[in-house]
C-alpha cells in the first residue's frame, strides 16, 4: 500500500472543537484552525512516514526501527478501532511534521462502562518550540477527549513539566505511575 493522505481519523473532529471551553492562553491567539501561518493541525496520514513523522517522535523517546510496511499495519489497525486520534502540525511550506501528540480512548467497565483519554507522546521538534504548539496539542486533546465522552483524561509526565500541564486542568494524582518493560518490542 503506497502512502497517501488517508486520515486516521475524521479531521472536522478538530475542527469542530469548542474552542470556547480552552483553559490555556495563547499570545497570539491560535487554534485548530489557525495555528499558526504556515501551519496546519490536522490527524496522522499515511503519508507522514515520509514527512518527518518518526523524526520528530525520535525527539521524545526512541522512535526507529519500524518499516514502511509495519508503520501501514499499525496506522491500519488504529484506524480501524476508531479509539486513536494521533495529531500532528505539518510545515506546509516544508510539507515536514514538526510536532505531534497522540490521544487514545481507552473503554472500561467502571463507571458504567465509561471511556478514559490518555493522552502521550507529546512532541514539538527543537526547531519549532516556543511557537505555543504543544499548548495547542494539549489544548485541542484535551478537548477531543471531552466531546469524546471521556469522564477523564490523564498523562505522565516528569515533576517539572507539571506546572506546564496545569495549565489545561491536569492535577497531580495519589496514584503512582509504575511500569514493568519487557524491551524494545514484544
Amino acid at each position: 500500500m503506497m502512502p497517501d493522505d488517508t486520515p486516521l481519523f475524521d479531521p472536522r473532529l478538530l475542527l469542530d472543537l469548542d474552542w470556547s471551553l480552552n483553559t490555556a492562553s495563547f499570545s497570539p491567539p491560535i487554534s485548530p484552525a489557525e495555528p499558526g501561518a504556515g501551519l496546519s493541525l490536522r490527524p496522522l496520514c499515511r503519508a507522514d512516514l515520509g514527512r518527518g513523522f518518526f523524526q520528530v517522535l525520535s525527539q521524545l523517546t526512541e522512535a526507529d526501527g519500524a518499516s514502511p510496511e509495519r508503520f501501514a499495519s499499525t496506522f491500519e489497525h488504529m484506524r480501524r478501532t476508531g479509539d486513536y486520534y494521533v495529531v500532528v502540525v505539518e510545515d506546509t511550506g516544508l510539507g515536514r511534521v514538526v510536532a505531534t501528540a497522540t490521544l487514545i480512548v481507552e473503554h472500561k467497565f467502571i463507571r458504567g462502562c465509561a471511556a478514559r483519554g490518555r493522552i502521550e507522546d507529546v512532541v514539538v521538534s527543537d526547531e519549532c518550540r516556543g511557537r505555543q504548539l504543544g499548548k495547542l496539542l494539549l489544548s485541542a486533546l484535551t478537548l477531543l477527549s471531552r466531546r469524546l465522552g471521556c469522564y477523564k483524561t490523564t498523562l505522565e509526565c516528569k515533576p517539572l513539566n507539571v506546572p506546564f500541564y496545569q495549565k489545561f486542568g491536569f492535577s497531580p494524582s495519589e496514584e503512582t505511575y509504575m511500569q514493568n518493560r519487557f524491551g524494545p518490542q514484544l
